[in-house]
């Protein structure tokens, strides 16, 4: 069958279109790219100011319902929370390492001087640097990977800070001067997972790609997101979580920050269970103890104050 696969144009949106497209071809259909333009990849203003919720999404997902496409893949962390009747997430892909990094002319964290500037757009990364080092200056930093490297090499930063997975997808692992461990750096919602979005009612596409599915990985991306919707805190929220599926047990850990960075609160919680991960009889199972994993993990952030500071993060 033909899947008309729609993806935004920037180097690594394509990348990661191209590599569902070569899964998919690898079952035997066709791929057509459906190439999109954002709202977020022509916006030069910082994501806290253009509402950032959806912006590399929404037009994507309305090229969808408008049956302009049949597949939309999304990075993970852009996708909203909100559950849009029509259209469902149908398959996640075993998930990249997750992990931030550090670019900068040979220095880590530690050895950057002090005032140093560091360049990101994530609120929940700045509040994250500023825990770690309440002396940097942190400005905010737009546009794809390649044109925040160049900005860093051209000066205007003395490092930034970049996702890992996509650093290694796009070739340029190189450039890493430091890996931050999630004790330094805890990752955002979804990050470095994929994101397969379909509309609800095409079948025909929905049992195609869901071979593409890896359960684990979709279980813990699911706790994760259900941990953000339970906390209304949405995508610019100083907010940060991973969670992991094992054998037989499902755990997450979450942080909340203050904007500045100063306070912190923690959760961490795992549920276990006892179900054979490689059987299908029990993935449903799986995804409701996934989402339980998420809702006590946002009771627990609740109950130690996170809500005032998701409030500050907005406000």
């Amino acid at each position: 069958m033909l899947i008309r696969l729609g993806t935004r144009q920037s180097a690594l949106a394509l990348w990661q279109a191209d590599y569902i497209s070569a899964a998919l071809r690898s079952l035997g259909h066709e791929v057509q790219l459906v190439k999109i333009i954002t709202s977020g990849d022509v916006s030069t203003t910082p994501l806290g100011e253009s509402g950032g919720q959806g912006v590399f999404t929404k037009e994507i997902q309305r090229a969808l319902l408008d049956d302009r496409c049949d597949l939309a893949v999304h990075s993970l962390k852009d996708l909203p929370t909100e559950v849009i009747p029509e259209l469902c997430l149908v398959a996640v892909p075993p998930r990249e390492d997750p992990s931030d990094c550090l670019l900068s002319r040979d220095m880590q964290l530690s050895d950057l001087p002090l005032g140093a500037c560091i360049g990101t757009g994530s609120p929940r990364r700045k509040a994250s640097l500023l825990n770690l080092r309440p002396d940097l200056l942190v400005k905010d930093i737009r546009g794809n990977v390649d044109t925040r490297i160049r900005k860093l090499d051209d000066g205007h930063f003395d490092a930034i800070i970049l996702a890992f997975a996509g650093l290694h997808r796009l070739g340029l692992k190189s450039r890493i001067t430091q890996k931050f461990s999630s004790d330094e750096m805890l990752p955002a919602v979804g990050q470095a997972a994929l994101g397969l979005e379909t509309r609800s009612e095409d079948f025909e596409t929905i049992q195609a790609v869901s071979q593409l599915n890896d359960l684990r990985t979709y279980a813990a991306v699911m706790a994760e997101r259900t941990l953000l919707r339970s906390m209304r805190a949405g995508c610019l929220a100083p907010l940060a979580c991973n969670a992991v599926v094992h054998t037989d047990s499902i755990r997450i850990l979450a942080r909340v920050f203050s904007p500045d960075g100063k306070t912190k609160i923690e959760a961490e919680h795992e549920i276990t269970h006892a179900l054979d991960l490689d059987g299908t009889q029990h993935q449903s199972e799986l995804i409701l103890l996934a989402e339980q994993l998420g809702r006590e993990a946002a009771k627990q952030l609740t109950d130690q104050g996170a809500a005032e500071l998701i409030h500050q993060a907005h406000a």
